[in-house]
């Protein structure tokens, strides 16, 4: 059972005044992204930052060490200098480009992975013409932290707030609309036609309803902008019966990892609610 990473809000300021006591680590947008769906349960059943045991085996067997199923690492990266500053058991606090304190951060585990066995393992190929492989290899700092955290706050956005959902809040809407079966959709892109008929038909053939859930983190480089594709599924949303589709933004960080991923994406719609 995975433990909630957020307590009351007195809990919370708490931790917000013991944030000041720490080491800081300024997150970057894909750290960001990770850590959002690791505090808002998308993640689950992860409790935070994958320590290296789980990060060995989910490499090796898709799983994390106690068995459970979880495809791709979850591991925050950080510089070898701010490594040198850390011991086992110490708390970092964890802030947006702004400062803001989003969580604190118990370590359990610093070491240095083998990027090319896990470009290999993860991602089939060693090639940096693939974007993970070159963001491992160019961009990822050489040190991983693991640890569990505990929440202090969402990252803050500014748009679409609308259409920003936790997966609490999705189940709950769920049942406020009497949906039961619920078909989640994932892209990086905008939705061409034969998407919109291939959602239209599984709404038909499985008496279901349709979570359109597209992917507004990091993806890959060249890709249409999300504020651009929210205006497009906008649109598309236009072509739905009433009562038949709903919009909610995923703050995902993709990692192009093929089968790997897909599994990924079947987890987290599992957790935001989805049946199929």
């Amino acid at each position: 059972m995975r433990k909630k990473l957020f307590t009351s809000k007195k809990d919370q300021e708490n931790l917000k005044k013991d944030s000041r006591n720490y080491l800081s680590w300024v997150l970057s947008d894909r750290q960001i992204c990770d850590l959002e769906l690791l505090l808002n349960g998308g993640f689950e059943p992860l409790n935070g930052f994958m320590n290296r045991s789980d990060y060995e085996s989910v490499l090796n067997d898709m799983r994390l060490e106690n068995g459970a199923l979880f495809p791709i690492p979850i591991t925050l990266d950080v510089s070898n200098d701010f490594s040198k500053k850390l011991i086992n058991k110490d708390k970092i606090t964890l802030r947006d480009r702004e400062g803001f304190p989003l969580a604190l951060m118990t370590i359990n585990d610093i070491w240095r992975p083998n990027f090319k066995k896990e470009s290999e393992l993860v991602y089939g190929t060693k090639n940096e013409d693939h974007p993970a492989v070159s963001y491992l290899v160019n961009s990822s700092n050489k040190i991983y932290l693991g640890g569990k955290l505990e929440g202090i706050s969402l990252p803050r956005h500014y748009d679409y707030q609308h259409y920003r959902h936790t997966p609490s809040n999705l189940k709950s809407e769920f049942i406020k609309r009497g949906w039961g079966k619920i078909i989640a959709f994932q892209t990086r892109n905008p939705l061409h036609k034969a998407h919109v008929e291939m959602t239209m038909r599984s709404i038909k053939d499985l008496n279901a309803k349709l979570l359109l859930h597209p992917v507004v983190g990091m993806t890959k480089p060249g890709d249409v902008n999300y504020y651009t594709r929210v205006r497009c599924y906008e649109h598309v949303m236009e072509q739905y019966d009433i009562d038949s589709a709903m919009l909610s933004l995923l703050p995902l960080a993709m990692r192009m990892g093929g089968p790997r991923e897909a599994l990924l994406h079947a987890l987290i719609r599992k957790n935001y609610g989805c049946t199929h």
